[in-house]
């Protein structure tokens, strides 16, 4: 049972929706989440989530302040331990499901509720203040 480094991208759009990729993998499979995964590595946190969100979305950005740290069980014991930052998307590029990503959409706040999301993410976003509009 090891802590796993793991990182998230808080990404909003112009009108305040957040961006969301559904799982296509083991942990949270099927569910909605924010961009993110594992750190690889001799990576930084901010060059990871840029990674990750590159390779799940397609977009590129710059990272700004870290929203929130949460743990979660993750495979065989092991717990991720997640660094979400907040990241601006740079150029104009629409996203589009890369690597472990299913689909990617844009959600408002009631987008987000309606959603299958991965367990306590709407609550750590409640508590970082990281809604969409």
């Amino acid at each position: 049972m090891t802590d796993v480094p793991c990182v998230g991208a808080v990404v909003f759009d112009r009108d305040g929706r957040l961006l969301l990729v559904r799982r296509a993998n083991p942990p949270a499979q099927g569910t909605w989440s924010i961009p993110g995964g594992r750190v690889e590595a001799g990576e930084t946190d901010e060059q990871a989530v840029l990674r990750e969100l590159a390779e799940e979305t397609g977009l590129t950005g710059v990272v700004g302040r870290l929203a929130g740290v949460v743990t979660r069980d993750g495979l065989g014991g092991d717990t991720y331990v997640i660094r979400d930052f907040v990241v601006q998307v740079t150029g104009d590029a629409e996203p589009r499901a890369g690597d472990d990503a299913a689909d990617v959409a844009w959600f408002t706040r009631a987008d987000l509720a309606a959603a299958e999301t991965s367990p306590g993410l709407v609550d750590a976003l409640t508590e970082w203040k990281a809604l969409p509009r």
